[in-house]
């Protein structure tokens, strides 16, 4: 063979080789069955949601075959909506009055001595306390009406206490609440929506009692406007809601709330009164003559003591309260999905094109005035969108312009009750209701128009957070602005100037100098040494609800066992769970057993 031949031979016999040899490598590699790769867990990454994001609802992808199904499957929950929330109203009418029957008579007592009401403390934290017990401002503010035009109680004296009532009446919604502790992010949102009112309401009475006390600009606006208009006494306010709601509710219990009145004014006999209809007041039909009829309610013939009675009706009330509240937010998480729910958040939580994107909450602000016009209770309807703002269909930046509209119009049901005196207590029965009426319209023209004074929707947001870490805190607050703040500033009250200002001062530094160095460490911590720069220099109870969560876990330890508790550890701990079992569903029976060893 010749040298080309040779070569080309050479160049055969190392392919063949390099052939031989890649299989040999190919054959040597470990072969992987496809069920070890399904066995290797492959984790997926997990994205924070911000909890504070409306919800996303998505569309249920019914098909045109079902169209018609769903149309009267939607009727329906459209019905079952309207008559849950038919039964919430009326709950909470029921509740008020359950709340009467309880302190009613305590409340007309309290007010009957003029003597507690001359201290403009005193008087504030007894609105709060009187609305708190009675569960209704307009009663409490009925009750003021009837001693300023009973000339046992001035005008001056006086609007401490509405600005008083103004804050116990959003201890409902605040409740209502509550009722969605069961998922974190809608306790949250729903907290925070409840309790912007609070705040809005604390805020301004902070700013606006010192101010009335050194100015009294309240007592002389309201004066002008009553003295310079010729204001005759017109028709009683019209009763929109009751219209329907009173069928029901006149059916279970009726009250004589002249009797709460009647104590307040100094009646001794009327304190030996019950409050409960016995005789309820008609007229015939041809020469109008009062007649006086049996009451027809459920408890008209009982034998029991107007407490006992209370109490009955608190339990039921708030059990149907919870039921009705509980079914009302399952049937808007159910109905809420797809068009629908994208179109009414985008109508409710959508700002105007620039630059008019400022009007939207004004005109959110005149909706909750004419609603709470319309059903003449903010209680009932801050209530009714608490729940809206657990589930995230309105967000807590459109729902504080709401609430504000909503304490703007219910001091106008007022004024038009106190239009509706005689003509003898008709100047001071209004001077009341406008002050009522201007210390809101204050309060927002305080707290709204520059978006850096919303303060409320901040503080809010902040208690929203705290509470949806640790539940029990909730409570907590429930009791401590509604019931022990006011009840140690009236004792204190109580004890003179001296002593509340002794023992009130020190408290106030204390609280302004926490706040100047909370703002200082969140702005420029720099100026401030390194040691204050944060706030471990305090023991940790001092500072952080973490140790205070540990007691409360500890207390109700009896109840973590049975995985029913509602500390941050055991919430914690479920949700650790639940989202571990999201990103490994092969080890849900692992943890069940875990679980039950």
């Amino acid at each position: 063979m010749g040298p080309i031949p040779d070569v080309l031979f050479c160049f055969l016999l190392s392919l063949e080789d390099n052939e031989h040899s890649l299989v040999s490598k190919i054959e040597l590699l470990p072969s992987y069955s496809a069920e070890v790769f399904e066995e290797i867990p492959i984790e997926k990454p997990v994205v924070e949601q911000d909890p504070w994001d409306l919800s996303n609802f998505r569309d249920s992808g019914i098909k045109w075959s079902g169209k018609i199904i769903a149309v009267f499957r939607g009727f329906g929950k459209v019905i079952l909506l309207l008559g849950f929330l038919y039964f919430f109203v009326c709950s909470l009418d029921i509740l008020s009055s359950a709340f009467q029957l309880v302190g009613g008579k305590m409340a007309g007592e309290i007010f009957s001595d003029g003597s507690l009401l001359s201290n403009p403390l005193g008087g504030l934290m007894i609105g709060v306390l009187v609305t708190v017990l009675v569960q209704s401002s307009s009663t409490s503010t009925s009750v003021i009406v009837s001693l300023v035009s009973s000339s046992l109680l001035t005008v001056k004296a006086a609007i401490p206490i509405i600005m008083g009532a103004n804050i116990g009446t959003s201890v409902t919604n605040t409740m209502v609440a509550l009722l969605q502790a069961g998922d974190r992010n809608e306790f949250r949102r729903a907290f925070a929506g409840a309790t912007v009112h609070d705040f809005f309401n604390w805020l301004s009475v902070l700013v606006l009692l010192p101010l009335e006390a050194i100015t009294n600009y309240l007592y002389h606006l309201t004066n002008v406007i009553v003295k310079s208009f010729n204001i005759k006494s017109g028709d009683d306010a019209p009763e929109l809601l009751k219209v329907i709601t009173d069928p029901l509710t006149k059916l279970i219990i009726q009250l004589d709330k002249k009797v709460i009145n009647e104590i307040a004014t100094g009646n001794e006999a009327a304190k030996n009164k019950s409050l409960i209809k016995i005789w309820c007041e008609t007229f015939k039909n041809v020469v109008m003559v009062p007649l006086l009829l049996p009451g027809k309610h459920a408890f008209v013939d009982v034998s029991l003591s107007d407490l006992s009675i209370g109490l009955i009706l608190l339990a039921l009330s708030l059990m149907v309260l919870c039921t009705c509240l509980i079914l009302i937010v399952k049937v808007l998480n159910s109905g809420l999905k797809g068009q629908v729910a994208a179109v009414i958040k985008k109508t409710i939580n959508t700002d105007f094109p620039f630059p008019f994107a400022w009007l939207a909450g004004y005109l959110a602000i005149l909706v909750g005035a004419g609603i709470t016009f319309l059903v003449q209770s903010s209680s009932v309807f801050t209530s009714a969108i608490t729940p809206l703002v657990g589930i995230g269909v309105i967000s807590l930046e459109r729902a504080y312009p709401l609430t504000l509209g909503s304490n703007i119009g219910t001091t106008t049901t007022a004024i038009l009750a106190a239009l509706a005196s005689p003509g003898n207590t008709l100047q001071s029965s209004l001077q009341i209701a406008l002050c009522h009426f201007f210390f809101n319209i204050s309060g927002v023209l305080l707290w709204y128009p520059i978006p850096f004074t919303r303060l409320p929707i901040r503080l809010a947001r902040g208690l929203g957070n705290i509470t949806a870490n640790y539940r029990w805190f909730a409570i907590f607050y429930l009791i401590f602005c509604f019931l022990l703040t006011p009840l140690a500033v009236f004792g204190l009250s109580l004890a003179g100037w001296p002593v509340l200002v002794g023992v009130g001062a020190p408290i106030l530094l204390v609280l302004l100098v926490v706040l100047v160095m909370r703002v200082l460490q969140a702005r420029c911590p720099q100026v401030l040494p390194k040691k204050l720069q944060t706030w471990d220099f305090l023991p940790l109870w001092m500072h952080s609800l973490q140790p205070w969560d540990g007691l409360v876990s500890l207390l109700t330890g009896s109840c973590c066992q049975l995985r029913r508790c509602h500390c941050s550890r055991c919430w914690e701990q479920d949700e650790d769970q639940e989202k571990f079992s999201q990103q490994f569903p092969s080890s849900k029976e692992y943890v069940g057993k875990e679980n039950v060893r």
